[in-house]
Parts: C-alpha cells; structure tokens; sequence
C-alpha cells in the first residue's frame, strides 16, 4: 500500500486518496500523485515533456563533444538516462562514445 503525502498546499497530513487524486479535508486541495512536489526534480525534453530516470531518449541536434574527435548526430538513441541536478541535467552513456552529461533541451523522449 503507498503512503499518502501531505497536501503540498497548507501541509495537512490528513489527505486522502479519491479516485485517482488527492483530497484535502482542510483547505479542499486537490492534486494528482503525478504533480511533482516541493523539492522535487523536473526535467522537460525539447517539446515539453516530462522526463524520468531510466527513460530512452533522441539527440535532436549535432552535439560537438569536447575532447572528442566525432559529434553526437542528430538520431543517436540514448537508453536508460539518469536526472540530476545542474546545467547538464542528463547523465548517461552512450554506445561509442562512453558516459556523458546532456542538456535535456536538446533529447526529445522516445
């Protein structure tokens, strides 16, 4: 059984689960389970959408590699990413190149 949160509005520990949302008794808040909450990290790709630990995503532009001698292309597929804190907020590895950081503006989700 999952544990309700409080509600992220007036911090009530009394909020129920009805449906498929969050109720709170005391001020009426109601939220989804998948509203991010305080504190929590989100990351959007190049068109908006959500990201998650462990998703597949696509390099939509030409990424030059420092120290590299070829460039990320425009298709590459990167599997099992990891979100972090920080300007490159992707960490992954990528087949032929090793572990890298990316900018999630430029991966669109697969």
């Amino acid at each position: 059984m999952s544990e309700i949160p409080n509600c992220p509005k007036c911090h009530c520990e009394y909020a129920y689960e009805a449906a498929s949302v969050f109720v709170c008794p005391e001020c009426s808040y109601e939220w989804d389970s998948s509203t991010p909450q305080e504190g929590e990290l989100v990351v959007k790709d190049a068109n908006g959408n959500v990201l998650a630990d462990g998703d597949s995503v696509t390099i939509v532009k030409t990424l030059k590699v420092k120290g590299g001698s070829s460039d990320l292309k425009v298709g590459t597929k990167v599997k099992n990413i990891r979100l972090v804190e920080g300007d490159h907020n992707i960490d992954c590895k990528i087949d032929g190149y090793g572990a890298m950081k990316l900018k999630s503006e430029f991966v669109k989700k697969a």
